[in-house]
Formats: structure tokens, sequence, C-alpha cells
């Protein structure tokens, strides 16, 4: 992997060296509100490819990771309904920064402050190599997506919707 500039260790990158993970690094400019389309644009890859990390929580304010398709929205309803809560939301960004210990547009799986349960979108599972951030603003890691499930016991849920 040729490093176009030096991205220093963040907490997600400290969990997959700790675990021997295989990664590859992916530093872009991040753009506010640029969101997967404008790092799969700069990086040259499919949206679809491109994983968000959502920190929401459920109606007794618990928190929770979707991992869901850049070029996709997550159903709160079909998502509550297949792990047993009411109602599921996205959390207020100051909450999900103090739940993940990541800014948003950083958020990670990988390292979070809190332990909580990871849900990812069934189809994220079936492609050969996924990007998701690396633990900042500008920094996608690329790996293998069973490392979803193997490492984070993530949990297959079918919540995807068209944008």
């Amino acid at each position: 992997m040729s490093k176009t500039r030096h991205v220093s260790e963040t907490p997600a990158t400290q969990f997959l060296r700790k675990h021997q993970i295989e990664f590859g690094e992916h530093p872009y400019d991040y753009v506010d509100h640029g969101g997967t389309a404008e790092s799969a644009r700069q990086l040259g890859v499919d949206e679809h490819r491109v994983i968000k990390t959502l920190v929401m929580e459920d109606e007794q304010a618990k928190p929770l990771i979707v991992l869901m398709h850049g070029d996709r929205t997550v159903s709160t309803k079909n998502l509550a309904r297949q792990v047993g809560a009411k109602r599921i939301e996205p959390c207020k960004p100051e909450v999900a920064n103090r739940h993940s210990g990541y800014l948003i547009g950083g958020t990670s799986p990988f390292g979070t402050r809190k332990a909580m349960p990871v849900y990812v979108e069934a189809g994220v599972l079936a492609l050969d190599r996924i990007y998701l951030n690396g633990g900042r603003r500008g920094y996608l890691v690329s790996i293998a997506p069973n490392v979803l499930t193997t490492f984070l016991d993530a949990k297959p849920v079918e919540c995807a919707s068209v944008e």
C-alpha cells in the first residue's frame, strides 16, 4: 500500500493492529457533509462498499452501532423489529461522540469508548472488501467484512432502504 501521507494511530487502528487484522489505509480530503459519496469519489471505489458507522439508541437510550452501505439508509422500523426494540433512532451528535469516543464523520466501530452491540446490514457481509472509518475524519480503512462478525460479534440484519 503506498501512502500519500502519514496517518497517526487512532483507537481503531490500535484495535486492528492488536488483533493482527490486515487492513489498508485510505486517507482522503474530508469535506463537511460530503459523506460516503465524497470519500468513495476521492478514493475511486463504489459507494456501496463504503460502510457508514451509525451510532443509534433504543427507546431506553441504550446505544448500538449500525453498519450500513454508504448508498443506503437505515429503516429504523425494520431494525427495531429485528433487534427486539420498540423504537430505534439516531443519537444526537454529542451523545454519539460520548458513546463512541469519535467525532461524527470519523466514527469507527473499532476501539469505541463504550462497548456497544453492533449490527451489520447483511449485504455488507457478501462483499469481498469493505471500506469504513479508521477513527478520524478523512481516513478509511479497508478490511475483509468477516472481521465485523469475528472481532465485533456484529449481528446481520436486513434494514437497508434506498436513499
